[in-house]
């Protein structure tokens, strides 16, 4: 790369949390960022779930460049015993850390397209002595082409959640039935969100801790509302670790979670169908009927939540030389660590630049957009990440190989807590709280983890 060139700043996509991490990072190597995001506000993606409570607690979702970073500007960290929901950890993290880094971070800037100054994905000719082109459009419609030294996309997979489609693809019917279809845990403290569940029949489609979320608050909400009733459509039958570890989960809180969904369906709030791969959606007298690729019809309902996890939108980078792999649309060298048909979560452990680097020089996809399709992603992996990232584009190669995190044997796969139960206060003990660490999926809840 030339000496022009690297005076360019490091274009980083998303003012989420690991994106944000990747800022202070970057700073504290005295390189200069450049954040975009799509939405108004820093952790926008996380502010849509901003009821939902962390399995982490603050001690584990702070970055410590981050820390850094902020305390000059006397920001005071929160208890680090405590459990931020998701609009805590916006509210009281991720937007004070935004505006310590100033100008650094650009709001309403959607990333339209990434390539290389003057080149295709095709053509080598000097390729790498080229800075990155970034196109972006702004919320008032203006465009703008930027130029960077390197690419850090941290963009995350939440705005596109997966479809109803047992195949991967959308349900026949799917796009039609769109207003009858959330693909959101929904908030029941909200009236209006309220007031479409009450005294109807969901369905709700995933096996997560998203769905266990979904259906531990529909039966709640059915012990106050009569007629409220959920039907649990699963891609696999229910064996004994469908509901988690139970009371033997060294998570509690990710425990009672699975346990609380569980009792749903015991207590009969939730119906569940099991081996049911979604192929249509049908109107039928002002309901919704699901039919399966087996020839079952479900009973009518009248909405229906999709909770199948994420994918990552790899439309804006088509013209980068990324090495992903054919399932999980994660790197190659990270796909085999993280791939759910081998590994649980216990057994995904820390990684960093090298797993993460693609035959175009400088670009690297972090945080859950990294993960692709696999549901085990972890804060503090990203954060990790992002620490190795911004040392190699410092130059500082041993610290890029060096591994500074160690992780539990047990983290969350599956997103969050049930969001309807009171969050310790700060100072106050957790009465689910135990020795093991949780750590937190960014992008909760999700569906589909381990």
């Amino acid at each position: 790369m030339s000496t022009s060139t690297t005076t360019l700043p490091v274009l980083v996509i998303g003012a989420g949390p690991i994106g944000l991490a990747a800022a202070a990072q970057l700073t504290a190597r005295g390189l200069e960022p450049l954040v975009l995001e799509s939405g108004a506000s820093a952790g926008s993606a996380v502010r849509e779930w901003a009821h939902v409570r962390l399995f982490s607690t603050w001690a584990e979702v702070v970055d410590p460049a981050a820390e850094k970073l902020l305390a000059p500007t006397g920001w005071v960290k929160p208890d680090g015993a405590t459990y931020p929901t998701g609009g805590d950890w916006a509210g009281r993290y991720l937007e004070p850390l935004a505006d310590a880094l100033g100008d650094r971070v650009r709001f309403g800037a959607t990333v339209t397209g990434v390539s290389r100054t003057g080149r295709d994905r095709v053509v080598d000719a000097d390729r790498e002595e080229q800075p990155f082109t970034v196109h972006v459009t702004y919320a008032d419609g203006t465009e703008e082409r930027l130029l960077a030294r390197a690419v850090i996309d941290a963009s995350g997979t939440w705005s596109t959640p997966g479809p109803l489609g047992g195949d991967g693809l959308p349900a026949l019917g799917e796009r039609a039935a769109a207003d009858r279809i959330s693909y959101r845990v929904p908030d029941l403290q909200n009236p209006a969100v309220r007031a479409r569940y009450a005294g109807k029949r969901t369905a709700i489609v995933g096996s997560g801790a998203s769905a266990f979320t979904a259906l531990a608050s529909l039966a709640e909400l059915a012990k106050q509302e009569p007629g409220t009733h959920a039907v649990w459509v699963l891609r696999r039958g229910i064996s004994g670790s469908t509901f988690g570890g139970g009371e033997s989960d060294q998570l509690p809180a990710r425990g009672a979670l699975g346990l609380a969904a569980k009792a749903a369906v015991d207590n009969g709030y939730a119906t569940a169908v099991t081996g049911f791969r979604t192929y249509e959606i049908v109107h039928q007298d002002g309901q919704l009927v699901l039919a399966g690729d087996d020839g079952r019809r479900l009973d009518p309902v009248d909405e229906v939540i999709g909770l199948t996890g994420f994918r990552p939108d790899l439309s804006f980078v088509d013209e980068l030389r990324l090495a992903l792999d054919e399932r999980l649309q994660a790197p190659v060298e990270l796909a085999p660590l993280i791939d759910p048909n081998v590994h649980s979560c216990g057994t995904v452990y820390p990684h960093g630049v090298k797993e993460l680097s693609h035959p175009e020089q400088d670009v690297y996809l972090a945080g859950m957009k990294s993960y692709g399709r696999a549901p085990t992603f972890l804060a503090m992996t990203g954060y990790e990440q992002v620490r190795s990232i911004a040392a190699a584009l410092a130059g500082d190669q041993d610290a890029a190989e060096r591994v500074e995190l160690t992780l539990p044997e047990t983290g969350v796969c599956g997103g969050a807590g049930l969001f309807d139960e009171a969050t310790p206060q700060e100072g106050q003990a957790d009465a689910g709280c135990c020795g093991t660490p949780a750590l937190v999926q960014l992008g909760a809840p999700a569906a589909g983890g381990c």
